[in-house]
């Protein structure tokens, strides 16, 4: 029988404790969106008012030649401002980007039993969670998404405990783009005036996990929201997002473009990755590059998929503002603390 989701208890067992999913619920037929999914007008996403960053994309392979320093003030310009750019030409293959999208659409398809495996209870390995939601138990709201996070080790332990079904075009998606991620930062880090090698660069970007989103369609995309507002806690984060487009991205208040608290659209670019400042780097550079807030709509027309990577450095790492910069700025904004006790606030905060 099926479950009756205009009851509470019912939907939140049915999706999150037996791992149905969002897909679960939208695959037995839905014609309205439940009650638990409906957010707050004011967290609602207007797209037809919402105007689009537009942006060129970043050509990084500029850098390596005459045009380098052209490109890093680019770089440096849209860390200082929105927190996120795009890039093209960036080392990754594309048909690897291509047939990352196709194997995560392949993942959600699974049978819910094959994804449940992974559920924060029951996973057989702390690197694995497949999952709804954000905290799902802590919610007001719940956000219109299933996800696979896949943390990265090594080699040896991540093709014993990846699914897979993913695990191959994962691992080759994340080393790929660290030699990208590791350019970005010794460009912005010079720009501080800060000078760091390969060591130091491997310390901030020391946890690095892949994680698959995936926002069934959906019957009042207005509604809802596939992914609520927030900022990423990690240092830098590659986003790839396939050509239906989705995220928003608020205007910081201490920036010169467009308007202030505005909420703009990202829109997808064939081949492009998206790169976006964390709070951690918003942090080490002084409050000078932004970590800005960001969400993701869903939409009816059909499923889409996102995939991430977020590094972040390792939780026993003391963060505070780097010292050159503070030198430069006579005061530090942020005080020193310890990244672990940063990330049970971040996961376990109220929302």
């Amino acid at each position: 029988m099926a479950p009756s989701f205009d009851d509470s208890s019912s939907l939140f067992n049915f999706v999150v404790r037996d791992g149905n999913g969002v897909k679960g619920m939208v695959d037995l037929g839905l014609s309205k969106v439940p009650q638990a999914y409906m957010q707050p007008p004011k967290e609602r996403i207007d797209k037809q008012n919402a105007s689009k960053h537009e942006q060129p994309p970043i050509d990084l392979s500029r850098l390596d030649g005459p045009y380098h320093d052209e490109v890093a003030k680019e770089i440096v310009r849209a860390a200082e401002t929105l927190g996120f750019f795009q890039v093209v030409n960036h080392g990754v293959p594309v048909d690897l980007l291509e047939s990352l999208k196709d194997t995560a659409h392949k993942f959600f398809g699974l049978p819910p039993e094959r994804k449940a495996v992974y559920r924060t209870e029951v996973s057989p390995t702390s690197l694995v969670k497949y999952g709804t939601s954000f905290v799902p138990e802590k919610e007001k709201a719940l956000e219109w998404k299933d996800y696979i996070s896949m943390v990265y080790t090594n080699d040896a332990e991540v093709l014993e405990h990846w699914p897979i079904e993913c695990r191959e075009v994962a691992i080759e998606y994340l080393k790929t783009s660290l030699e990208m991620v590791k350019k970005l930062l010794h460009v912005l880090m010079r720009n501080l005036g800060v000078e760091l090698d390969d060591s130091k660069i491997d310390s901030l970007i020391g946890r690095k996990t892949v994680h698959m989103n995936y926002y069934p369609t959906c019957p009042n995309p207005e509604l809802t929201v596939g992914v609520g507002r927030h900022s990423d806690m990690g240092t830098l984060t590659v986003l790839l997002h396939d050509g239906i487009g989705g995220l928003y991205v608020n205007v910081p208040e201490d920036t010169d473009i467009g308007k202030k608290g505005e909420w703009v659209e990202i829109p997808p670019i064939p081949g492009a990755l998206v790169i976006n400042v964390g709070d951690m780097l918003q942090i080490l550079s002084n409050g000078r590059y932004k970590s800005a807030e960001h969400r993701v709509r869903t939409t009816s027309a059909k499923s889409r998929v996102s995939i991430p990577i977020f590094t972040i450095p390792k939780p026993t790492e003391k963060i505070a503002p780097l010292p050159q910069v503070v030198e430069k700025d006579g005061i530090a904004h942020y005080r020193e603390f310890l990244l672990a006790d940063y990330m049970n606030n971040f996961f376990w905060k109220s929302t």
